[in-house]
């Protein structure tokens, strides 16, 4: 193997493994105790190495949230793909795996929408994954639109409404016992008949 080939795949590896442990003493600890010092102690690098894969914090938040934004399509997807019935199931199973991520992965969820990462939404210039994490949304949920009704701006507004409903629940700001029926009251609301 050339030498600049393995080391590209080295350099690839220390990035895994400090996206990895960010990610996880992130899920333990939260995201104040992510800092290139722990995270250096924690991989057995220097800061010095970290500093040359990412310039800071922001860049590791960054690709934890895009390697979440990967986690979260396949979640909709799998979620669209097992939901036997038709448009308005779909958005059900969809909304309760979208739920489910948000409470299962609550740093994840943080990096990918709540902490400064640095990317850019809804732009040109929007990285990959999270145009595919919105296009799975917009697969999943287009049909669900009803006529008249673009389906990207309906999927826009169903996402919205998901992520206020996984916001408010993680924050305690709403009853934990009524969530089956808020996201099935969402989908019924929303959806077309």
């Amino acid at each position: 193997m050339p030498v600049q080939e393995r080391k590209q795949r080295e350099r690839a590896q220390r990035e895994r493994l400090i996206v990895a442990a960010a990610r996880e003493l992130a899920e333990r600890q939260g995201w104040e105790a992510v800092t290139t010092r722990r995270l250096a102690e924690r991989i057995g690098y220097s800061q010095p190495v970290l500093y040359g894969h990412f310039r800071g914090k922001r860049e590791i938040i960054g690709a934890v949230a895009l390697e979440g934004a990967a986690e979260l399509a396949a979640t909709v997807r799998a979620a669209a793909a097992g939901s036997a019935g038709g448009p308005r199931e779909r958005a059900g199973a969809v909304a309760r795996a979208y739920l489910g991520f948000a409470a299962g992965n609550p740093a994840l969820y943080d990096a990918l929408f709540h902490l400064d990462a640095g990317l850019a939404f809804a732009r040109e210039d929007t990285p990959g994954p999270l145009k595919d994490a919105f296009t799975a949304l917009l697969d999943s949920l287009g049909e669900a639109a009803g006529d008249g009704t673009r389906p990207a701006l309906f999927t826009e507004v169903f996402w919205a409404a998901l992520h206020g409903l996984a916001t408010l629940a993680r924050a305690a700001r709403l009853p934990p016992g009524d969530t089956a029926r808020r996201t099935q009251l969402l989908v019924e609301r929303l959806t077309a008949s």
